[in-house]
């Protein structure tokens, strides 16, 4: 064996364990959630359940406000995820093609917000939006998870536009389309892959926060999912972890599912960007 081959060999088994501590977590969950009460609270863990059960699916559903969390969820996230595409996709072409007065300061800007810590923000954000009577309201938390995932939408979509070469739409123009028709034929297509990986990063943040939305919605018929899930947390022995792991699957499932309907262009899209900054 080369050296070559043994250092990829390596890197190899590095990646494999890398994978296996990373899976575990959601492995146990997945497993957990099949498993009679007995089994679960035994002292000696067993990988795989021998009497595997669904009666922990069935307790989860059958709590209460479920379905109720459910809509409140898809709503918040899809308004979240199609906002700051939109803005983000306008704000970054804005950002990549033209020169004005105050570009450098606001992608200074742009870069200083991410590194805000969200937890420091929670009673300012609290106080405005209470002014505005936008508290125990979805558009509240709306508003609130786009002030996290924009700047980081619009950063990320830039790095894509700057790669595209100019001279594509300015050989569209030559031939006779317009600038609006050269934006929606050669700038948008090239620019698909870069939406979809930003839009999972949107997906994905907005549908697993809870610290905003435990804060800023107090009526549970009107709280996300994961808001929903902390409520099966109780103390020492009262935590019905089987009904726990089977609703945390279950709200993995949306995640997995936009995942999987994206996936084709994830891999493009994370890598395209990255070309140039």
């Amino acid at each position: 064996m080369t050296v070559r081959s043994a250092r990829r060999a390596g890197w190899n088994v590095v990646g494999v364990v890398l994978f296996a501590i990373m899976a575990f977590p959601v492995f146990w969950m997945v497993s957990t959630s099949f498993k009679p009460d007995e089994e679960i609270n035994s002292i000696t863990p067993t990988w795989f359940s021998a009497h595997p059960t669904l009666q922990h699916f069935r307790d989860a559903l059958a709590r209460p406000y479920f379905w109720a969390d459910v809509r409140n969820s898809i709503i918040v996230v899809l308004a979240t995820v199609a906002i700051a595409i939109a803005l983000a996709f306008l704000s970054a072409v804005a950002l990549a093609k033209y020169r004005f007065t105050g570009r450098g300061l606001f992608i200074v800007l742009i870069i200083g917000v991410q590194m805000l810590p969200g937890a420091g923000l929670i009673i300012p954000l609290y106080v405005v939006l209470a002014r505005y009577h936008q508290v125990n309201a979805l558009s509240g938390v709306i508003a609130t998870y786009l002030t996290f995932a924009l700047p980081f939408c619009v950063w990320m979509l830039r790095g894509f536009i700057i790669g595209i070469p100019k001279d594509l739409e300015e050989a569209a123009m030559v031939d006779g389309s317009t600038r609006l028709g050269a934006f929606m034929k050669i700038l948008l297509p090239l620019v698909a892959p870069g939406l979809v990986a930003t839009s999972v990063f949107a997906f994905i943040t907005s549908w697993n926060e809870y610290i905003f939305a435990r804060t800023l919605l107090n009526d549970q018929s009107r709280q996300t999912i994961t808001v929903w899930l902390s409520y099966f947390l109780g103390t020492g022995r009262q935590t019905d972890w089987g009904a726990l792991m089977a609703a945390s699957s279950l709200i993995s499932i949306p995640v997995v599912v936009f995942f999987l309907l994206v996936q084709k262009r994830i891999a493009f899209g994370l890598t395209a960007g990255a070309v140039r900054g």
